[in-house]
This record gives structure tokens, C-alpha cells and sequence, in this order.
């Protein structure tokens, strides 16, 4: 028993049946059928459902070199890939929020400067210029949450005082794993690295999580400022007993 080809159960629209009615219509100019049997075949194609249905009627039918009607259709094409855009090597955040998602392509060095807002670097669908790439971060009273993709590694030599920088666990990494290297230096702010996979969005409770962590870092922050504070300010009350 021959086999149907899958292409053949793919559903015919109007325009493949009007081909093939025109079709007929020429092999009965052309008297390669009676106008019965072109009767008879006409009521089938506008009966027939699928490109199985219209093969038959035009079997017996002389082939042309670039016929009207193909009982095939072409796979879809993948969409084009776009080129990365490029982006500023700057990115700066004073009393705001500054993001960079999507497309971009990362340069050597990516300059951060965040004081009293937030930066969040999106890396999953970016395209890193070489192997290993520098984010230089310069953090006052500010956080930077940075989201890569499995696969990545992620190299922290930023200094922190008063701060943080939370990095994720590695997991399978190739001797050859594109490198984030982090550097600059983070006073009273954080860091927050985390992997995940592109197109996967952060859940409410991870978000709340997330809120919760940055709502506690920023309470300790606070407090050990005061304490820094308080500290220096009994430093120069005993500096000024001792001149006294």
C-alpha cells in the first residue's frame, strides 16, 4: 500500500482548487478531455479538501515546466536573525533606574555609575564582543542586578565596603565559558548576580524574594552607616578631649 506523503494531508485552499480548475479548463481547450470528464473532475477539486484530494484530478495530465499548481508547500523560513545593536559603553544612574535588555552588544568594558538608583544588566539574549568581557561597576548607595544565561561565568573583582556582591552558584562550565569579570568598587550598595534561562521570567515569589533581599540589604546598609557615622563622630569627640 503506497504512502501518503505528509505534504499531501495539508488542507487546499481556494486558490489551489482555482489552478486546478483552470487547468482542466486548458486540457479541454486542448481536447486531452471530454467536456464529461472535465465535468466530473471539476466537481472533485471544489469537493476536495486536502492536496490529496487534487492530485489525482491532474495525474493523467501532461506536466509543465513551471506548473501553476504545486501540491507541496515550502517550509517556512526561520526569521532573520538581526544584528546585535550596539550600545554606549556608559551607563549611568543618579537618583533613577537605567536597564539594558534584549539584543546589545556588549563591548570590551561596560562602564556602570550608580549612586542612590538602580542598573539592571540583562545579558541573556546579548552578544559579548569576545570571550571575556569587563563590567566596571561604581556603585554609591545604589544596587545593580545583573541577569546571564547557564553557561556564563561570572568573575567577581569589584571591592565592597559597607556592600555586597551575591553571585550564583557555578554550574557546568567548559574550560572555554564566555567570562563576565566584574571590577570597580560598590560603597553602600549591592550587587546581585542571578542565572537564568533566556525567555524564562522571574516568578512573583522569586520577585517578592528578590524585594525582600533588597529591602533587608538596604535596612542593613542604612544601619551600619549610622553606626560608621556614630563611630566617627566619637573618634573626633576623643581626638578633641585628648587636644583639650
Amino acid at each position: 500500500m503506497a504512502r501518503v506523503k505528509e505534504s499531501e494531508n495539508l488542507r487546499a485552499s481556494d486558490a489551489d482548487r482555482d489552478q486546478v480548475a483552470d487547468r482542466l479548463r486548458e486540457a479541454l481547450a486542448e481536447g486531452r478531455i471530454t467536456p464529461a470528464e472535465h465535468a466530473e473532475r471539476i466537481d472533485v477539486v471544489y469537493q476536495a479538501k486536502t492536496y490529496a484530494d487534487l492530485e489525482p484530478v491532474v495525474r493523467d495530465l501532461p506536466g509543465e515546466a513551471d506548473p501553476p499548481v504545486r501540491l507541496t508547500k515550502d517550509p517556512a523560513e526561520p526569521p532573520p536573525v538581526l544584528p546585535p545593536v550596539p550600545q554606549s559603553t556608559s551607563i549611568v544612574a543618579v537618583f533613577a533606574g537605567a536597564d539594558r535588555r534584549g539584543r546589545w552588544l556588549v563591548e570590551p568594558q561596560t562602564n556602570v555609575s550608580c549612586v542612590f538608583g538602580g542598573v539592571e544588566l540583562d545579558f541573556r539574549q546579548a552578544v559579548l564582543s569576545q570571550r571575556e568581557v569587563t563590567v566596571h561597576v561604581t556603585c554609591v548607595f545604589g544596587g545593580v542586578e545583573i541577569t546571564v544565561p547557564p553557561g556564563v561565568r561570572v568573575i567577581n573583582s569589584n571591592s565592597a565596603v559597607f556592600g555586597g556582591v551575591d553571585l550564583p552558584e557555578d554550574d557546568d562550565l567548559a574550560h572555554d565559558a564566555p567570562v563576565i569579570r566584574l571590577t570597580g568598587i560598590t560603597l553602600f550598595g549591592g550587587i546581585s548576580v542571578h542565572r537564568r534561562e533566556p525567555g524564562k521570567k522571574r516568578g512573583r515569589k522569586a520577585a517578592r524574594e528578590l524585594h525582600r533581599e533588597m529591602h533587608e540589604r538596604h535596612r542593613e546598609l542604612h544601619h551600619g552607616r549610622r553606626e560608621r557615622l556614630r563611630e566617627l563622630r566619637e573618634a573626633r569627640r576623643a581626638t578633641r578631649r585628648e587636644r583639650s
